[in-house]
């Protein structure tokens, strides 16, 4: 009897037991939760081409204009058409657009550059960083819309710069073989200290100009 009673009692145990399969590797339906730096990666591609690309191409300056402004100092080459964090001692950042010759293009090293000849003189007016490694900040900082309180904290903030300098060396579509000579046209974004620090730009447009 009271094993005809323990082995009732295990049927009812197990007709009450829902059996859940385990979902496929793969299958998503159990994706796991996004990190800080994928977090950052979609937000990047988001910003850079829903925003950034346009904002740039509408608000940039041609080079000799920030030249000029320069003649006066940083600061009012900044107040004039500059933007930079309100953090104290901050450095000004800058929206350049133009067309150069290239001089030189180092495409070795994981910090990839090229040199271009914007005023026709045979020297260097501006390097544009190509990447993948792409340093500083400056697309980040050169976008008045990305502001610092819409994001966590500093390290959440210094992701999305790392991630929109991501997202710009994507961009860049260069062919094989040598650059020297050809003529580009470039958008991007610069960071000065000074007003005599060389022009390091962080491009969100580049491409060819035809002969």
């Amino acid at each position: 009897m009271t094993t005809i009673l323990a082995s009732a009692m295990c049927l009812a145990a197990l007709g009450a037991c829902k059996i859940v399969p385990n979902p496929e590797p793969g299958s998503g339906d159990a994706a796991a939760p996004l990190d800080d730096d994928q977090r950052m990666a979609l937000k990047a591609q988001e910003v850079f081409d829903g925003q950034l690309v346009a904002y740039v191409s509408d608000k940039a300056i041609e080079l000799p204009v920030l030249r000029s402004a320069l003649e006066g100092g940083l600061d009012a080459a900044g107040a004039a058409h500059g933007v930079r964090p309100q953090a104290e001692g901050s450095p000004w950042n800058f929206l350049l657009k133009g067309e150069g010759t290239v001089i030189e293009a180092n495409r070795e090293s994981r910090a990839g550059t090229m040199a271009l000849d914007v005023d026709g003189d045979g020297q260097p007016d501006l390097t544009v960083q190509l990447g993948p490694v792409i340093r500083g900040t400056s697309l980040r900082d050169a976008a008045d819309f990305i502001v610092f309180t819409d994001y966590r904290d500093q390290i959440e903030f210094a992701k999305l710069a790392r991630a929109l300098n991501d997202r710009a060396h994507e961009a860049v579509n260069l062919p094989d073989g040598a650059l020297a000579g050809k003529t580009y046209r470039f958008e991007g974004a610069t960071t000065l200290r000074s007003a005599t620090e060389p022009l390091l730009l962080v491009p969100t447009l580049l491409e060819e100009v035809a002969p």
